[in-house]
């Protein structure tokens, strides 16, 4: 299904409303858990990391640390969870909605592929949300550490905001959205794929939208350690 789907990708015409459509969609049920989610987890990170810099003495650089551990790492896992979670599963339930009311079946008696129609548009709308997505959870994240740091730890602003470029580097952040991007890509194929294969009424398609999260969680951990193998393997270090 995924090589079907990569063909149908470039294979006219594109469908334009559908993916405008579910990208707001995507939007729409995303945007507000991520920055709840967002706000916390850069407050605890900076918590954690800025008590163990205080420990060893090094509290200028607690902002370095915080861009790395959010940007590199927490950003685009935290995007990725969110848009397989919410996302995914309703993309699921939809096209798998489809399925045992046996739209498929007619799409397919009409001659309309259905990857082409349904498949190809929802999950370039995961992948592209994903990356805007991953951005702002960065952006919330070192708002939320720099505020956790700065008020609760009486850290100095300044030195916050100074050592940002310390540690941190430009292809972190390239990185960070490649993984979102590689993240949304695999939240709806693996949707897609439920979705489409779907039996036995609605109890099916609960079970395949269970199926769908669990699935697609296991493999965005898989890929966020290839990934971040890879990346540290070929991107040396700054200031190595």
């Amino acid at each position: 299904m995924c090589l079907d789907t990569g063909r149908a990708l470039f294979r006219p015409p594109f469908q334009w409303r559908e993916f405008i459509e579910q990208a707001w969609f995507i939007v729409s049920v995303t945007v507000v858990p991520t920055m709840l989610v967002a706000i916390p987890f850069g407050g605890v990170l900076s918590l954690q990391v800025g008590g163990l810099i205080r420990q060893l003495g090094a509290q200028s650089y607690t902002g370095a640390t915080a861009v790395v551990a959010i940007v590199r790492e927490a950003s685009p896992l935290v995007t990725s969870l969110l848009v397989a979670g919410a996302a995914g599963s309703a993309m699921c339930a939809d096209i798998g909605s489809r399925k045992i009311r046996e739209e498929i079946d007619a799409m397919e008696v009409l001659g309309i592929n259905p990857l082409q129609r349904l498949v190809v548009p929802r999950t370039l709308a995961c992948a592209f949300v994903a990356l805007f997505l991953n951005g702002l959870v960065s952006v919330v994240g070192l708002l939320g550490g720099y505020f956790f740091n700065v008020v609760l730890q009486d850290g100095t602003p300044g030195a916050y905001l100074a050592s940002f470029n310390a540690i941190a580097q430009l292809p972190d952040l390239v990185q960070a959205e490649i993984k979102a991007f590689v993240f949304g890509i695999t939240a709806g194929l693996v949707a897609a794929y439920k979705g489409l294969n779907a039996k036995g009424g609605p109890k099916g398609v609960g079970d395949a939208v269970n199926q769908t999260v669990v699935i697609t969680f296991m493999l965005l951990f898989v890929e966020n350690f290839i990934i971040s193998t890879l990346y540290t393997q070929f991107v040396p270090a700054k200031g190595m």
